[in-house]
């Protein structure tokens, strides 16, 4: 098999997944709405939702299952063989289970329907089929309507575990709004890594104050400003009133840009006539997961902090993220 046919053949799995998923799309409609009400419903009952599958579809109800866990909506796993032999003592009449079969003939999914139903619960089921036995036996049925597998023989589930993935991911991205889960109720679920660090630190934490903190009044020269950058060890200054309040931004690129303009005149003139006004910034409050968003939507590399009254209190270099493991 030469590379030309490789990818060209990788090229027809992602062509045939992301029709899938169109298509998965498309079919979004009441039984989505439902499922998100019932599931609203559990929530502020105290309930779990339960996630169960067999083969792949166990592992993709263990990744539902922890993306609903850590936005808000406490779930757990229900192996449906395991659940006959005792696990089913986990699952209360508030509860409400998703059953994950694409064919929605799977075995073991169906002996657990009646002994869920024993149990009180609700039943939504995502499968591929809507005439199926197990979409029959649900409370609500989600269509995978995702056409034909990616595999050549159509055996090994790979359209139908990514349009089902999404399903999920779906549901609980319109669960995180529904419920109104913020960012700092996220940061409670994430304290380790990366993740956590970004959510858990604050602006505070990171910015640059005092020695570090090249700060100028807006009648100091060009070459005042550079040498308050120089001491600083930083590639910007921040220009601020008498009373601290933000006036403008000058970084060592400004002072490249306009160089052309003539050396001597430039260094001597007033930081006021070169800086940028008005600068983008962050106040002292904020998480560092969202300076990530402002650096990368306003592509700039140095953000002033302030705080409420709108006076400088430090600055952030995009350099620090990554030594603080934020980035």
């Amino acid at each position: 098999m030469t590379k030309e046919e490789q990818l060209k053949r990788a090229n027809e799995v992602f062509d045939i997944e992301i029709e899938g998923l169109k298509k998965v799309k498309a079919s979004l409609g009441e039984s989505f709405t439902e499922s998100i009400a019932l599931m609203l419903e559990c929530v502020k009952n105290d309930g779990i939702i339960v996630v169960s599958g067999v083969g792949k579809n166990l592992a993709i109800a263990e990744k539902m299952s922890a993306i609903f866990a850590s936005t808000g909506t406490r779930s757990i796993v229900l192996n449906p063989v395991q659940a006959m032999h005792g696990d089913l003592g986990m699952v209360a009449p508030r509860d409400v289970l998703i059953a994950l079969s694409f064919s929605g003939e799977s075995d073991e999914i169906l002996k657990l329907i009646p002994a869920i139903r024993r149990h009180g619960l609700k039943v939504i089921s995502m499968t591929g089929k809507p005439d199926s036995t197990l979409a029959k036996l649900s409370d609500i049925h989600l269509a995978i309507p995702c056409g034909k597998e990616a595999c050549p023989f159509g055996m090994a589930p790979t359209n139908s575990t990514t349009a089902t993935m999404a399903m999920g991911d779906a549901l609980a991205m319109v669960m995180i709004d529904a419920m109104k889960f913020e960012l700092s109720s996220y940061a409670l679920n994430h304290p380790a890594g990366a993740i956590g660090r970004a959510l858990v630190m604050k602006v505070t934490d990171i910015m640059r104050t005092g020695e570090k903190l090249a700060k100028v009044a807006p009648t100091a020269s060009v070459m005042e400003t550079l040498m308050a950058m120089t001491k600083a060890k930083s590639g910007s200054a921040v220009i601020a009133d008498e009373t601290g309040k933000l006036l403008g931004i000058f970084t060592d690129g400004d002072f490249r840009r306009q160089i052309s303009e003539g050396a001597e005149v430039l260094l001597h003139s007033p930081i006021s006539e070169h800086m940028t006004k008005g600068p983008s910034f962050v106040y002292d409050s904020v998480y560092a997961a969202e300076l990530l968003k402002v650096f990368e939507h306003k592509r700039i590399d140095d953000l002033p902090v302030c705080n409420k009254e709108g006076q400088v209190v430090g600055l952030v270099d995009i350099q620090d993220l990554p030594k603080m493991k934020v980035l």
